[in-house]
């Protein structure tokens, strides 16, 4: 899971906190601590880093990144997890356009080239349709249309964000 919040232990390293998605799949007494972290944990946290592009980042505390870079430590703490859906609920939303596209590029160059399965909830929808395989607007909590973005229209776009006082 990535969240909107990017909840990363401010005082840890980049790396502890990817580690962490790995916490799972350790026993009790090893994921007490980071130094007691099994190293092939370490390793497979390395490697998640190496995949966002912030393996040089591995020992900064997370309080110093900037917002775009923690939030690709939270996509890499994901990766670490080893599932087989990321599931992101709003992952961009305070970030600044370019870290924006630059997040939301690494989540689609994960689902194509890693095969896994990106659920992303977005309420820029230029940006979903930039960056999207597929597009589910829900109303209301229905699905009003799910499809290829290029299929999906601006005025099903603007259904979806119109005030509910509009419906005469």
């Amino acid at each position: 899971m990535v969240f909107q919040q990017i909840h990363l232990v401010r005082r840890r390293s980049a790396l502890d906190n990817v580690a962490c998605g790995a916490l799972g799949r350790m026993g009790f007494w090893r994921s007490l601590s980071p130094r007691f972290f099994p190293a092939d944990v370490r390793a497979a946290a390395l490697a998640a880093l190496e995949r966002v592009g912030l393996a040089d980042h591995a020992e900064k505390r997370a309080d110093t990144l900037s917002g775009g870079q923690a939030q690709r430590v939270a996509v890499a703490r994901a990766l670490c997890q080893q599932a087989s859906v990321i599931m992101a609920d709003e992952p961009v939303a305070s970030l600044d356009p370019r870290a924006a596209e630059d997040v939301m590029r690494l989540l689609g160059e994960i689902a194509h080239r890693d095969g896994l399965a990106v659920a992303c909830v977005l309420h820029q929808p230029d940006l979903a349709r930039r960056h999207a395989d597929r597009l589910v607007g829900m109303l209301r909590g229905t699905v009003a249309f799910d499809r290829l973005p290029s299929a999906v229209t601006d005025d099903e776009v603007a259904l979806l964000y119109r005030d509910e006082d509009d419906d005469d």
